[in-house]
């Protein structure tokens, strides 16, 4: 058989609140019963010193027995202790100390109200009440013609040579593997916006993206991609995407250049002959915000640099 768990009895906090009230004042008249029978004690012990052993008859302070003195200065400090007992906490104990609370608290209404009076006379009420209308049609007006801000960055991401060379018969003039990983990181999840020809270079769709393929040609269609006719229309595919990418080619990059907000640019050292090129970054209208530097090595026959522009 189960033993039934014994149950902690709960406790309301004003009960609690007198149990310690009650339990404190037992301690201090424990204490105070205490001092009595040291004070009695003593007592008899300095009149038995003086009187049965003669200790310290010599010695007098104002006419009187040491002893006497001694007594009466603890008798003194005993009296003190029992009206701090008695006497402070009877007549200015807890039920003093709430009295006083409620006076006071009596006290500072009436200044409230007095202070409201003045108010009220100062700022009347039905102009404060206009006013308040007046602040919520005129925020309510604001807020309704207010453009909503996206939180949507549109990126371009290319890499282009110093004349601004892409490419040339549909296909890179260059082979950079950090390139590479570095846009597979950048666009993957996301919404990568390109024209036909660039698609079409592609050997096959690029994992965990969403293509949307620009193209003129009404017919035109690609199995697992989405096939629009305008740049428009291509942003307006990726709309829940706070972060769609526009990757190519030239005139893709020329049309979405006004749409874009972020230009995540590889712009390699050295001009290519090309027949695609990337559009002229005007300094008036994108500031650079980050670039880093990549030098020659076993993988890389051409240095270049990763330049970050962000719209003013």
């Amino acid at each position: 058989m189960f033993s039934k768990k014994k149950e902690t009895p709960q406790i309301d906090p004003q009960q609690r609140e007198l149990y310690e009230h009650a339990r404190k004042r037992i301690i201090q008249k424990k204490r105070l019963f205490q001092h009595f029978i040291l004070f009695i004690v003593g007592a008899v012990f300095f009149a038995i010193l003086n009187i049965v052993f003669g200790y310290g008859k010599e010695i007098t302070f104002f006419g009187s027995n040491w002893y006497i003195i001694a007594i009466l200065c603890w008798a003194f400090l005993f009296v003190l202790h029992f009206c701090n007992v008695w006497l402070f906490s009877k007549f200015m104990g807890q039920a003093w100390v709430d009295r006083q609370m409620e006076q006071l608290i009596i006290k500072q209404k009436k200044e409230i109200a007095l202070l409201q009076k003045d108010v009220d006379l100062m700022y009347p009420k039905e102009e404060l009440l206009k006013k308040k209308e007046e602040f919520i049609k005129e925020k309510t007006t604001r807020v309704a013609t207010e453009p909503i801000k996206s939180k949507r960055m549109v990126t371009m991401i290319a890499a282009a040579g110093e004349n601004n060379a892409l490419g040339k018969d549909n296909d890179l003039v260059w082979h950079l593997p950090d390139d590479f990983k570095r846009f597979k990181k950048m666009t993957t999840g996301h919404h990568i916006i390109m024209g036909r020809k660039t698609f079409e270079s592609f050997p096959k769709l690029l994992p965990n993206r969403v293509h949307v393929v620009i193209t003129r040609d009404k017919t035109y269609q690609a199995e697992g991609t989405i096939v629009v006719h305008t740049i428009k229309d291509a942003l307006d595919i990726a709309k829940a995407d706070e972060q769609p990418f526009i990757i190519g080619g030239g005139e893709i990059y020329s049309l979405g250049l006004e749409y874009t907000d972020c230009i995540e640019l590889t712009r390699i050292h050295e001009s290519f002959d090309a027949d695609a090129f990337f559009p002229e970054i005007d300094t008036k209208t994108w500031k650079l915000e980050k670039e880093e530097f990549h030098d020659i090595d076993e993988k890389h026959k051409h240095p270049f640099t990763y330049l970050t522009y962000k719209r003013k």
